[in-house]
Protein backbone atom coordinates (compact mmCIF):
# COMPACT_ATOMS: atom_id res chain seq x y z
CA UNK A 1 0.00 0.00 0.00
CA UNK A 2 2.89 2.46 0.80
CA UNK A 3 4.37 1.83 -2.95
CA UNK A 4 0.59 2.32 -4.61
CA UNK A 5 0.27 5.70 -2.45
CA UNK A 6 4.09 6.93 -3.39
CA UNK A 7 2.81 6.01 -7.27
CA UNK A 8 0.17 8.07 -7.08
CA UNK A 9 1.84 11.10 -4.98
CA UNK A 10 4.21 11.08 -7.73
CA UNK A 11 1.86 11.17 -10.39
CA UNK A 12 0.16 13.76 -8.91
CA UNK A 13 3.47 15.75 -8.40
CA UNK A 14 3.76 15.49 -12.15
CA UNK A 15 -0.41 16.64 -12.96
CA UNK A 16 0.87 19.62 -10.67
CA UNK A 17 3.57 21.10 -12.50
CA UNK A 18 2.12 20.68 -16.06
CA UNK A 19 -1.17 22.70 -14.59
CA UNK A 20 2.04 25.08 -13.86
CA UNK A 21 3.24 24.77 -17.34
CA UNK A 22 -0.01 25.39 -18.81
CA UNK A 23 -0.77 28.60 -16.76
CA UNK A 24 2.31 29.87 -18.09
CA UNK A 25 2.49 29.00 -21.56
CA UNK A 26 1.41 30.93 -24.25
CA UNK A 27 1.23 28.98 -27.46
CA UNK A 28 -1.94 27.43 -28.30
CA UNK A 29 0.20 24.17 -29.77
CA UNK A 30 2.05 23.56 -26.25
CA UNK A 31 -1.19 24.21 -24.45
CA UNK A 32 -2.72 21.62 -26.52
CA UNK A 33 0.18 19.13 -25.63
CA UNK A 34 -0.13 20.11 -22.17
CA UNK A 35 -3.49 19.09 -21.82
CA UNK A 36 -3.03 16.07 -24.05
CA UNK A 37 -0.49 14.87 -21.35
CA UNK A 38 -2.57 15.35 -18.35
CA UNK A 39 -5.50 13.55 -19.19
CA UNK A 40 -2.62 10.59 -19.93
CA UNK A 41 -1.49 10.80 -16.62
CA UNK A 42 -4.95 11.42 -15.23
CA UNK A 43 -5.73 8.16 -16.82
CA UNK A 44 -2.88 6.42 -15.73
CA UNK A 45 -3.79 7.58 -12.27
CA UNK A 46 -7.03 6.19 -12.17
CA UNK A 47 -6.17 3.01 -14.12
CA UNK A 48 -3.87 2.53 -11.03
CA UNK A 49 -6.81 3.46 -8.63
CA UNK A 50 -8.75 0.63 -10.36
CA UNK A 51 -6.33 -1.76 -9.77
CA UNK A 52 -6.24 -1.59 -6.92
CA UNK A 53 -9.79 -2.12 -6.26
CA UNK A 54 -10.14 -4.86 -8.49
CA UNK A 55 -7.08 -6.46 -6.60
CA UNK A 56 -9.06 -5.76 -3.25
CA UNK A 57 -12.02 -7.28 -4.94
CA UNK A 58 -10.24 -10.21 -5.75
CA UNK A 59 -9.19 -10.73 -2.00
CA UNK A 60 -12.50 -9.89 -0.35
CA UNK A 61 -14.74 -13.17 -0.60
CA UNK A 62 -17.94 -12.84 -2.23
CA UNK A 63 -20.80 -10.48 -1.35
CA UNK A 64 -24.17 -12.36 0.66
CA UNK A 65 -26.66 -13.05 -2.16
CA UNK A 66 -29.73 -11.77 -1.83
CA UNK A 67 -31.59 -15.32 -2.55
CA UNK A 68 -30.04 -16.88 0.61
CA UNK A 69 -32.38 -18.28 2.92
CA UNK A 70 -32.48 -17.37 6.70
CA UNK A 71 -31.77 -19.81 9.20
CA UNK A 72 -33.55 -20.67 12.29
CA UNK A 73 -32.38 -19.83 15.85
CA UNK A 74 -31.85 -23.31 16.36
CA UNK A 75 -29.75 -23.43 13.20
CA UNK A 76 -27.32 -20.74 13.80
CA UNK A 77 -26.97 -22.42 17.50
CA UNK A 78 -26.08 -25.92 15.53
CA UNK A 79 -23.15 -23.46 13.61
CA UNK A 80 -21.70 -21.89 16.68
CA UNK A 81 -21.49 -25.52 18.47
CA UNK A 82 -19.78 -26.80 15.32
CA UNK A 83 -17.04 -23.99 15.60
CA UNK A 84 -16.44 -24.61 19.11
CA UNK A 85 -16.20 -27.98 18.64
CA UNK A 86 -13.92 -27.28 15.53
CA UNK A 87 -15.80 -29.87 13.12
CA UNK A 88 -14.70 -29.90 9.61
CA UNK A 89 -17.71 -29.91 7.69
CA UNK A 90 -15.67 -28.96 3.96
CA UNK A 91 -18.35 -25.65 3.58
CA UNK A 92 -17.20 -22.61 1.19
CA UNK A 93 -18.45 -19.56 3.21
CA UNK A 94 -19.32 -16.15 2.05
CA UNK A 95 -18.02 -13.37 3.74
CA UNK A 96 -20.69 -13.17 6.46
CA UNK A 97 -19.87 -16.41 7.19
CA UNK A 98 -22.58 -18.32 5.63
CA UNK A 99 -22.21 -21.98 4.46
CA UNK A 100 -23.42 -22.97 1.08
CA UNK A 101 -23.93 -26.40 1.84
CA UNK A 102 -24.33 -28.79 4.55
CA UNK A 103 -24.98 -32.08 3.78
CA UNK A 104 -24.20 -34.28 6.85
CA UNK A 105 -25.64 -34.66 10.04
CA UNK A 106 -24.59 -33.59 12.94
CA UNK A 107 -24.98 -34.65 17.03
CA UNK A 108 -23.73 -32.27 19.17
CA UNK A 109 -25.41 -32.04 23.48
CA UNK A 110 -27.73 -34.17 22.36
CA UNK A 111 -29.25 -31.96 19.62
CA UNK A 112 -29.73 -33.26 15.87
CA UNK A 113 -29.07 -30.79 13.40
CA UNK A 114 -31.02 -31.46 10.17
CA UNK A 115 -29.31 -31.10 6.73
CA UNK A 116 -29.60 -27.13 5.65
CA UNK A 117 -28.94 -26.78 1.95
CA UNK A 118 -28.86 -23.43 0.74
CA UNK A 119 -28.92 -22.65 -2.86
CA UNK A 120 -26.23 -19.59 -3.94
CA UNK A 121 -26.59 -18.83 -7.54
CA UNK A 122 -23.12 -17.29 -9.18
CA UNK A 123 -23.28 -16.91 -12.70
CA UNK A 124 -20.60 -19.47 -13.18
CA UNK A 125 -18.16 -20.50 -15.91
CA UNK A 126 -16.78 -23.98 -17.11
CA UNK A 127 -13.86 -23.98 -14.43
CA UNK A 128 -16.00 -23.17 -11.68
CA UNK A 129 -15.55 -19.40 -11.18
CA UNK A 130 -18.03 -16.05 -11.87
CA UNK A 131 -17.67 -14.06 -14.52
CA UNK A 132 -15.94 -11.37 -12.45
CA UNK A 133 -13.52 -13.76 -11.34
CA UNK A 134 -12.50 -14.67 -14.37
CA UNK A 135 -12.22 -11.84 -15.90
CA UNK A 136 -9.92 -10.32 -12.75
CA UNK A 137 -7.95 -13.42 -13.10
CA UNK A 138 -6.94 -12.54 -17.21
CA UNK A 139 -6.08 -9.17 -16.03
CA UNK A 140 -3.59 -10.35 -13.17
CA UNK A 141 -1.92 -13.24 -15.40
CA UNK A 142 -2.33 -11.32 -18.81
CA UNK A 143 -4.06 -13.56 -20.53
CA UNK A 144 -6.71 -11.51 -22.73
CA UNK A 145 -8.18 -12.28 -25.92
CA UNK A 146 -5.76 -12.39 -28.48
CA UNK A 147 -5.78 -9.74 -31.23
CA UNK A 148 -5.79 -10.07 -35.00
CA UNK A 149 -2.66 -8.06 -36.13
CA UNK A 150 -2.57 -7.13 -39.06
CA UNK A 151 0.86 -6.77 -41.38
CA UNK A 152 1.51 -4.36 -44.03
CA UNK A 153 3.97 -5.36 -46.34
CA UNK A 154 5.22 -1.97 -48.14
CA UNK A 155 6.84 -3.15 -52.13
CA UNK A 156 9.47 -1.20 -53.61
CA UNK A 157 8.25 1.04 -56.37
CA UNK A 158 8.50 0.51 -59.76
CA UNK A 159 11.08 3.84 -59.88
CA UNK A 160 13.77 2.74 -57.20
CA UNK A 161 13.48 -0.86 -58.77
CA UNK A 162 14.56 0.55 -62.04
CA UNK A 163 17.09 3.04 -60.29
CA UNK A 164 18.68 -0.65 -58.45
CA UNK A 165 18.38 -2.43 -61.44
CA UNK A 166 20.73 -0.30 -63.81
CA UNK A 167 22.79 1.89 -61.46
CA UNK A 168 23.22 -0.10 -58.18
CA UNK A 169 26.88 -1.85 -58.81
CA UNK A 170 28.03 1.79 -59.74
CA UNK A 171 26.87 3.06 -56.53
CA UNK A 172 28.12 0.91 -54.66
CA UNK A 173 31.91 1.58 -55.97
CA UNK A 174 30.80 5.28 -55.18
CA UNK A 175 30.23 4.46 -51.50
CA UNK A 176 33.08 2.45 -51.34
CA UNK A 177 35.48 5.04 -52.36
CA UNK A 178 33.55 7.74 -49.86
CA UNK A 179 31.97 10.06 -52.19
CA UNK A 180 28.51 10.04 -50.02
CA UNK A 181 29.26 9.69 -46.50
CA UNK A 182 27.15 12.48 -45.46
CA UNK A 183 23.87 10.52 -47.27
CA UNK A 184 25.71 7.38 -45.45
CA UNK A 185 25.64 8.81 -42.37
CA UNK A 186 21.82 10.67 -42.23
CA UNK A 187 19.92 7.80 -44.15
CA UNK A 188 19.35 5.55 -40.76
CA UNK A 189 18.02 8.53 -39.10
CA UNK A 190 14.98 9.07 -41.38
CA UNK A 191 12.22 6.86 -42.71
CA UNK A 192 12.65 6.38 -46.04
CA UNK A 193 13.32 2.54 -45.46
CA UNK A 194 16.09 2.85 -48.37
CA UNK A 195 20.01 1.34 -48.42
CA UNK A 196 22.38 3.87 -48.98
CA UNK A 197 23.51 1.96 -51.91
CA UNK A 198 19.86 2.13 -53.37
CA UNK A 199 19.15 5.86 -52.07
CA UNK A 200 22.37 6.96 -54.32
CA UNK A 201 20.91 4.36 -57.00
CA UNK A 202 17.93 6.36 -56.93
CA UNK A 203 20.21 9.86 -56.99
CA UNK A 204 21.90 8.97 -60.42
CA UNK A 205 18.96 7.57 -61.98
CA UNK A 206 17.29 11.28 -61.47
CA UNK A 207 20.15 12.93 -62.32
CA UNK A 208 20.14 11.08 -65.81
CA UNK A 209 16.50 11.50 -66.17
CA UNK A 210 17.09 15.09 -65.76
CA UNK A 211 19.86 15.62 -68.28
CA UNK A 212 17.14 14.33 -70.60
CA UNK A 213 14.71 17.23 -69.57
CA UNK A 214 17.76 19.70 -69.70
CA UNK A 215 18.37 18.52 -73.11
CA UNK A 216 14.79 18.77 -74.31
CA UNK A 217 14.31 22.57 -72.32
CA UNK A 218 16.90 23.50 -74.47
CA UNK A 219 16.04 22.48 -77.89
CA UNK A 220 12.76 24.55 -77.01
CA UNK A 221 14.39 27.27 -75.94
CA UNK A 222 16.42 27.39 -78.92
CA UNK A 223 14.14 27.74 -81.25
CA UNK A 224 11.11 29.35 -79.47
CA UNK A 225 10.48 32.06 -77.25
CA UNK A 226 7.81 32.42 -74.55
CA UNK A 227 6.03 35.62 -74.13
CA UNK A 228 3.23 36.97 -71.66
CA UNK A 229 1.24 38.01 -74.99
CA UNK A 230 -0.79 36.37 -77.25
CA UNK A 231 0.74 33.88 -78.96
CA UNK A 232 2.67 32.63 -76.02
CA UNK A 233 4.92 30.79 -78.26
CA UNK A 234 6.59 32.83 -81.18
CA UNK A 235 9.93 31.53 -83.28
CA UNK A 236 13.09 33.05 -82.73
CA UNK A 237 14.00 35.89 -84.77
CA UNK A 238 18.14 36.18 -83.81
CA UNK A 239 20.81 33.86 -85.12
CA UNK A 240 20.79 29.97 -83.93
CA UNK A 241 24.78 30.85 -82.52
CA UNK A 242 23.92 33.47 -80.70
CA UNK A 243 20.81 31.88 -79.40
CA UNK A 244 22.95 28.98 -78.52
CA UNK A 245 24.95 30.95 -76.12
CA UNK A 246 22.36 32.21 -74.14
CA UNK A 247 20.45 28.90 -73.30
CA UNK A 248 23.21 26.59 -73.52
CA UNK A 249 23.14 26.92 -69.44
CA UNK A 250 20.10 24.63 -69.40
CA UNK A 251 21.90 21.74 -70.01
CA UNK A 252 23.69 22.03 -67.44
CA UNK A 253 21.91 24.10 -64.03
CA UNK A 254 18.97 21.27 -64.57
CA UNK A 255 20.85 18.10 -63.62
CA UNK A 256 22.85 20.36 -60.85
CA UNK A 257 20.21 21.52 -58.81
CA UNK A 258 18.42 17.56 -59.12
CA UNK A 259 21.86 15.84 -58.29
CA UNK A 260 21.91 19.07 -55.52
CA UNK A 261 18.55 18.75 -54.04
CA UNK A 262 18.42 14.86 -53.98
CA UNK A 263 21.95 14.46 -52.08
CA UNK A 264 21.18 17.49 -49.57
CA UNK A 265 17.40 15.84 -49.17
CA UNK A 266 18.49 13.10 -46.22
CA UNK A 267 20.28 16.24 -44.34
CA UNK A 268 16.93 18.70 -44.41
CA UNK A 269 15.03 15.83 -43.40
CA UNK A 270 17.23 15.09 -40.67
CA UNK A 271 16.90 18.33 -39.01
CA UNK A 272 13.58 18.59 -39.81
CA UNK A 273 12.51 15.49 -37.82
CA UNK A 274 15.35 16.72 -35.04
CA UNK A 275 13.51 19.86 -34.26
CA UNK A 276 9.80 18.06 -34.34
CA UNK A 277 11.32 15.35 -31.79
CA UNK A 278 12.75 17.88 -29.19
CA UNK A 279 8.82 19.48 -29.23
CA UNK A 280 7.60 16.27 -28.34
CA UNK A 281 10.35 14.74 -25.88
CA UNK A 282 10.19 17.10 -22.88
CA UNK A 283 6.65 15.70 -22.50
CA UNK A 284 7.20 11.92 -23.04
CA UNK A 285 9.92 12.76 -20.28
CA UNK A 286 7.32 13.41 -17.68
CA UNK A 287 5.13 10.56 -19.16
CA UNK A 288 7.67 7.88 -18.55
CA UNK A 289 8.88 9.05 -15.21
CA UNK A 290 5.61 8.62 -13.96
CA UNK A 291 5.36 5.26 -15.64
CA UNK A 292 8.89 4.17 -14.20
CA UNK A 293 7.46 4.99 -10.72
CA UNK A 294 5.36 1.89 -11.29
CA UNK A 295 8.48 -0.50 -10.96
CA UNK A 296 7.73 -2.02 -14.81
CA UNK A 297 10.31 -3.37 -16.50
CA UNK A 298 12.29 -0.78 -18.52
CA UNK A 299 11.54 -2.00 -22.24
CA UNK A 300 7.44 -1.50 -21.07
CA UNK A 301 7.82 2.21 -20.87
CA UNK A 302 8.19 2.44 -24.36
CA UNK A 303 5.49 -0.07 -25.01
CA UNK A 304 3.16 1.69 -23.34
CA UNK A 305 4.27 5.38 -24.84
CA UNK A 306 3.78 3.86 -28.27
CA UNK A 307 0.43 2.57 -26.97
CA UNK A 308 -0.91 6.27 -26.42
CA UNK A 309 -0.51 7.31 -29.91
CA UNK A 310 0.28 11.29 -28.20
CA UNK A 311 3.92 11.28 -29.61
CA UNK A 312 4.15 10.49 -33.49
CA UNK A 313 7.50 11.47 -34.37
CA UNK A 314 9.12 9.63 -31.23
CA UNK A 315 7.32 6.66 -31.49
CA UNK A 316 9.18 5.90 -34.81
CA UNK A 317 11.59 5.82 -32.85
CA UNK A 318 10.80 4.03 -29.84
CA UNK A 319 9.36 1.11 -32.69
CA UNK A 320 12.89 0.99 -34.21
CA UNK A 321 14.40 0.16 -30.22
CA UNK A 322 12.02 -2.65 -29.62
CA UNK A 323 12.43 -3.78 -32.96
CA UNK A 324 15.90 -4.48 -32.46
CA UNK A 325 15.03 -6.01 -28.68
CA UNK A 326 12.12 -8.40 -30.30
CA UNK A 327 13.76 -8.87 -33.65
CA UNK A 328 17.27 -8.48 -33.95
CA UNK A 329 17.62 -10.13 -30.39
CA UNK A 330 19.40 -7.58 -28.49
CA UNK A 331 19.57 -6.56 -24.94
CA UNK A 332 18.07 -3.34 -23.68
CA UNK A 333 21.31 -1.47 -23.32
CA UNK A 334 22.26 -2.53 -26.42
CA UNK A 335 19.52 -1.45 -28.31
CA UNK A 336 20.00 2.23 -26.27
CA UNK A 337 23.24 2.32 -27.61
CA UNK A 338 22.35 1.67 -31.05
CA UNK A 339 19.10 3.33 -31.27
CA UNK A 340 20.97 6.47 -29.96
CA UNK A 341 23.63 6.45 -32.43
CA UNK A 342 21.33 6.29 -35.33
CA UNK A 343 18.53 8.67 -34.00
CA UNK A 344 18.21 11.61 -35.58
CA UNK A 345 17.78 13.92 -32.55
CA UNK A 346 20.92 15.31 -30.27
CA UNK A 347 18.93 15.22 -27.63
CA UNK A 348 16.99 12.05 -27.87
CA UNK A 349 20.53 10.12 -28.06
CA UNK A 350 21.29 11.59 -24.74
CA UNK A 351 18.22 10.04 -22.93
CA UNK A 352 19.09 6.59 -24.93
CA UNK A 353 22.87 6.67 -23.50
CA UNK A 354 21.80 8.41 -19.87
CA UNK A 355 19.15 5.05 -19.62
CA UNK A 356 21.41 3.00 -20.59
CA UNK A 357 24.10 3.85 -18.12
CA UNK A 358 21.29 4.05 -15.31
CA UNK A 359 20.11 0.49 -15.98
CA UNK A 360 23.81 -0.44 -16.40
CA UNK A 361 24.44 0.85 -12.83
CA UNK A 362 21.64 -0.20 -11.00
CA UNK A 363 20.32 3.64 -10.46
CA UNK A 364 16.96 4.83 -9.90
CA UNK A 365 15.09 5.34 -12.96
CA UNK A 366 12.47 7.68 -11.50
CA UNK A 367 15.14 10.09 -10.36
CA UNK A 368 16.56 9.78 -13.92
CA UNK A 369 13.99 10.43 -15.89
CA UNK A 370 12.56 13.64 -13.04
CA UNK A 371 16.08 15.14 -13.58
CA UNK A 372 16.00 14.68 -17.04
CA UNK A 373 12.71 16.06 -17.77
CA UNK A 374 13.50 19.28 -15.42
CA UNK A 375 16.20 20.43 -18.15
CA UNK A 376 14.14 19.33 -21.14
CA UNK A 377 11.37 21.63 -19.98
CA UNK A 378 13.76 24.17 -19.23
CA UNK A 379 15.26 24.21 -22.81
CA UNK A 380 12.08 23.35 -24.00
CA UNK A 381 11.33 26.77 -23.10
CA UNK A 382 14.17 28.93 -24.13
CA UNK A 383 13.94 27.86 -27.89
CA UNK A 384 9.90 28.39 -27.78
CA UNK A 385 11.26 32.20 -26.97
CA UNK A 386 13.98 32.16 -29.52
CA UNK A 387 11.51 31.23 -31.65
CA UNK A 388 9.05 33.62 -30.84
CA UNK A 389 11.84 36.43 -31.56
CA UNK A 390 12.74 34.75 -34.94
CA UNK A 391 9.24 35.13 -36.28
CA UNK A 392 8.75 38.41 -35.28
CA UNK A 393 11.86 38.97 -37.23
CA UNK A 394 10.65 36.41 -40.02
CA UNK A 395 7.31 38.66 -40.25
CA UNK A 396 8.99 42.26 -40.59
CA UNK A 397 11.12 40.86 -43.39
CA UNK A 398 8.45 39.42 -45.01
CA UNK A 399 7.06 42.90 -44.77
CA UNK A 400 9.57 44.17 -46.61
CA UNK A 401 10.41 41.68 -49.28
CA UNK A 402 7.23 40.13 -50.47
CA UNK A 403 4.50 43.27 -49.89
CA UNK A 404 7.17 46.50 -49.92
CA UNK A 405 9.75 45.41 -52.34
CA UNK A 406 7.35 44.26 -55.62
CA UNK A 407 5.58 47.59 -55.17
CA UNK A 408 8.81 49.53 -56.12
CA UNK A 409 9.78 47.05 -58.94
CA UNK A 410 6.56 47.59 -60.58
CA UNK A 411 6.70 51.21 -60.40
CA UNK A 412 10.29 51.08 -61.57
CA UNK A 413 9.36 49.28 -64.41
CA UNK A 414 6.19 50.89 -65.76
CA UNK A 415 8.59 54.55 -65.51
CA UNK A 416 11.45 52.16 -67.70
CA UNK A 417 8.71 51.18 -69.96
CA UNK A 418 6.93 55.06 -70.10
CA UNK A 419 10.47 56.75 -70.67
CA UNK A 420 12.15 54.29 -72.94
CA UNK A 421 15.65 53.80 -70.66
CA UNK A 422 17.06 50.33 -70.15
CA UNK A 423 14.33 47.09 -69.97
CA UNK A 424 11.42 47.58 -71.84
CA UNK A 425 8.67 45.47 -70.88
CA UNK A 426 4.83 45.23 -71.96
CA UNK A 427 2.30 45.88 -69.21
CA UNK A 428 1.30 41.85 -69.83
CA UNK A 429 4.82 41.05 -69.33
CA UNK A 430 5.34 43.43 -66.24
CA UNK A 431 2.24 41.55 -64.76
CA UNK A 432 3.85 38.03 -65.31
CA UNK A 433 6.77 39.16 -63.79
CA UNK A 434 5.29 40.38 -60.61
CA UNK A 435 3.44 37.47 -60.09
CA UNK A 436 6.06 35.00 -60.57
CA UNK A 437 8.14 36.98 -58.54
CA UNK A 438 5.68 37.23 -55.36
CA UNK A 439 5.05 33.43 -55.52
CA UNK A 440 8.86 32.33 -55.63
CA UNK A 441 9.40 34.75 -52.70
CA UNK A 442 6.79 32.73 -51.58
CA UNK A 443 7.58 29.52 -51.82
CA UNK A 444 10.96 30.31 -50.30
CA UNK A 445 10.48 31.79 -47.44
CA UNK A 446 8.34 28.98 -46.24
CA UNK A 447 10.46 26.52 -47.20
CA UNK A 448 12.80 28.82 -44.90
CA UNK A 449 10.20 28.48 -41.93
CA UNK A 450 9.74 24.63 -42.38
CA UNK A 451 13.39 24.06 -42.70
CA UNK A 452 14.09 26.29 -39.22
CA UNK A 453 11.06 24.98 -37.57
CA UNK A 454 9.91 28.52 -36.89
CA UNK A 455 6.32 27.66 -38.28
CA UNK A 456 5.79 25.09 -35.64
Amino acid sequence: MKKEMSDEMRILHDISRLYEELENSKDNSEKQMIRSQIQSLKGLLNEKRRQAREFKGVVKLLPKNPEVKSFSKRDLGAKKIIASKGVTTGVTRTSDEVPREISSEISTRGKEVKDVRVKHKVDKNDFGMSKFEGETLKRLTGKEEEKKEIKKKKKASVYVKVSAKYFANYADKLIKQGNFKSVEKDLPKIYMQLLPKTYVSVILFTTMLSVIVGFFLFIFFLFFNVSAEIPFITLVGESILLRFVKTFWIIILVPVITFAFMYTYPSLERKSAESKINTELPFATIHMSAISGSMVEPSKIFEIIISTGEYPYLQKEFIKLLNEINVLGYDLVTALKHSGGNSPSKKLAELFNGLATTINSGGDLSGFFDKRSESLLFDYRIEREKKTRASETFMDIYISVVIAAPMVLMLLLMMMKISGLGISLSTNMITLVMILGVAGVNIAFLTFLHLKGAGE
